[in-house]
């Protein structure tokens, strides 16, 4: 049996007395420092500062990156200026999702790709199975390089304090490549995975004690708290962010996760577009919903979901939401049953219990 992985922030866990560790993904991670339900309200109300060094890093480099960039992901990488960022997916040639990542755009010829923790041997290979024979260089720099996020309405106004670059200057999706906070050179970058504004900052390995006792130090009267991958989960739950393996894997195309808006069907050909057109002109067969529950019962990742005595689909994630306190739910189900106010059934514990299809994200920050 392998040993787990662990980032260059673990070491500060064993501070919080209340910090809980679970193997995820081959990484030893914090579930929570001090409670998931304290850490989901502290991001909500004012900031979380998050490891998330476990993600990929991969440099794209060379006279051909921008077009094979193209080729590889279904968003348009050709929109992008230097300094700018955005959310795509890598397909299978049947529409499948081999992995949804940032691509950032450092300058001509040069990008850095963020991909998940888990696929980071599986992205890597099949990256490399499809590069030109010349003009494009991939480089895997996730074992030196850092990533911590800080989330919340609160984000700004710590960063700002301990920042070369004025944080209000980004807008989101767009990042300073050498920004110096804490005394230390970061890529800043205006993205996030909660669902409120923040910040993810990447920087070397070595510089991991510095930072982190920085921006708690810088944090601290403005509420900053440690947050794990519990806080994490339910926060994009709430914002209808996907994880892979729950609403993206192999067999869920994006546009059955609804994530269309990051498919450009109309520019040059990329792997996955033939099945993905084909999808679109014939109508999804199936469709990501939120649901609630109307009896008594919490939804969880894999729960069958039916109507009548048909199944029609499963939850892909499901909890009492920390912030609305209502039972909620994703789920994958059959198109023809994912419209607003459809009734349906969640198999819980072997007793099938009522819900329906309610408008998601559930959350959204206000402006």
């Amino acid at each position: 049996m392998n040993a787990l992985k662990r980032t260059p922030f673990f070491a500060f866990y064993s501070a919080y007395p209340e910090s809980r560790s679970i193997d995820f993904g081959g990484w030893e991670l914090p579930v929570q420092f001090t409670g998931i339900q304290k850490e989901h309200e502290a991001v909500r109300s004012r900031a979380g500062l998050f490891d998330v060094s476990h993600m990929g890093e991969f440099m794209v480099t060379g006279s051909g990156a921008e077009a094979y960039l193209q080729h590889m992901t279904t968003n348009d990488v050709g929109r992008l200026a230097d300094g700018q960022a955005q959310y795509s997916l890598l397909c299978y040639p049947d529409g499948g999702t081999v992995d949804d990542l940032l691509v950032y755009r450092l300058g001509e010829g040069r990008y850095m790709l963020v991909v998940n923790a888990s696929n980071i041997d599986k992205d890597f290979q099949w990256l490399q199975d499809h590069l030109p024979e010349s003009g494009v260089e991939l480089t895997d720099r996730s074992e030196e390089t850092l990533l911590l996020a800080v989330q919340g309405p609160h984000a700004q106004q710590i960063i700002s304090e301990v920042s070369s670059v004025a944080p209000a200057g980004l807008k989101p999706f767009h990042f300073a490549e050498r920004a110096v906070v804490c005394g230390v050179e970061v890529l800043l970058s205006r993205t996030g995975y909660t669902g409120e504004d923040g910040f993810e900052l990447y920087a070397p390995v070595d510089a991991a004690e510095k930072l982190w006792n920085g921006l708690l130090e810088a944090g601290s009267a403005h509420g900053l708290t440690p947050a794990g991958l519990g806080a994490r989960d339910t926060l994009r739950f709430e914002a209808k962010l996907p994880l892979y393996g729950q609403e993206l894997s192999k067999d869920i195309s994006p546009l059955e996760a609804g994530l269309g808006f990051f498919v450009k069907l109309d520019k040059a050909d990329f792997i996955g577009r033939e099945a993905l057109l084909a999808q679109k002109e014939q109508g999804v067969p199936r469709r990501l919903v939120g649901i609630e529950m109307i009896d008594r019962g919490i939804p969880r990742s894999h729960y069958p979901v039916y109507t009548g005595e048909q199944q029609i689909g499963e939850i892909t994630t499901g909890t009492q939401s920390p912030t609305l306190k209502r039972n909620l739910g994703l789920a994958l189900v059959d198109a023809r049953y994912g419209e607003i106010g459809t009734e349906l059934e969640v198999e819980i514990r072997g007793k099938r219990l009522k819900a329906a299809v309610v408008k998601a994200p559930f959350y959204k920050k206000s402006r």
